[in-house]
Order: C-alpha cells, then structure tokens, then sequence
C-alpha cells in the first residue's frame, strides 16, 4: 500500500499505466502506414479467418455491426480488404484482404514486433515469456476475448 504523496504500485494501476502507454505508441507507430490500432485489428482478423462475415466479426468482437461496417469502409476504401457476396446468403459479406491488405499486415507485423521489443527492453528473453504466461493468465481469468482489444467496445453509461 502506498503512503500519502507516493504514487500508487499496485499491479492494476501498473498494468493500466503500461497499458496505457504502449496503446498509445502502437497508435503513433500505426500511423505510419497509415492506419488505427481498430483498423489493424481488424486486418489481423480478417487475415485470421478469411471469409468471416461482419456480423460474425461484431460478434467475436462483442461491439455493434455497425461499428465494424465503419472500420470495413474506411478499409475497403483504402484498397485492403473487399466484401464478397456469402455464396449461400447474398445479405452476407464475406470478408477477405486484398493483395495491398496482406503486404501491409506483413509491414504491420514487422512494426508491432519492434514495439514488442522496444516496450520489453527492460526484460531478459526468459522474462518476457514470463510476463507473456501472467498476463495472459490473467486476460484468461477475467474472461477477456482472445485478440480483441477491449478498444473497440464502447463504454456503458
């Protein structure tokens, strides 16, 4: 517990600190391809699961459809990913990356492992798969959706 005047050294105030801080350098990092961290996400998505469809999207995501019809616009518009009729329901969309979406994911992933490093310099390689294992503990105890930033959810008032 701290003391009066000292900040606080909790592990949840930590967590949200470096949180925080690494969310916001991932942005400025993405912005040099010209994307957001909710665009990026869903590029790793799609690329995850090629032909998913949005509603299956808004739903792994928990957010509403048209939430991601938003994000998929502004990347469809960009050139990286297209909507393909479902073949069994012509109201779906099928989502996949253009030939322009893979190359920038790649480029992507090139950039998130250096801010990976850069945000882990102050841990040895044993650590960081340490750290890795308890955070992931944790996300998994409190029911957190693999891959899914909690970003993409808007806040109930």
């Amino acid at each position: 517990m701290s003391g009066a005047g000292q900040p606080p050294q909790g592990a949840a105030f930590l967590i949200a600190q470096v949180g925080a801080h690494a969310a916001g350098r991932f942005a400025e990092r993405v912005e040099e391809l010209g994307l957001t961290p909710p665009e990026v996400g869903l590029l790793r998505m799609i690329a995850g699961a090629p032909g998913r469809s949005q509603q299956s999207v808004a739903a792994y995501m928990g957010v509403v459809p048209s939430r991601v019809v938003a994000i998929l616009d502004t990347l469809d518009h960009k050139g990286l990913v297209e909507r393909r009729q479902g073949a069994t329901d012509r109201r779906h969309h099928a989502l996949h990356l253009t030939d322009d979406g893979r190359q920038v994911l790649m480029e992507m992933r090139q950039l998130a492992r250096a801010h990976d490093d850069d945000l882990c310099a102050a841990l040895d390689p044993q650590e960081r798969v340490q750290l890795a294992g308890l955070l992931q503990r944790i996300a998994d105890q409190q029911g957190l959706t693999p891959g899914v930033h909690p970003g993409y959810r808007q806040r109930k008032r």
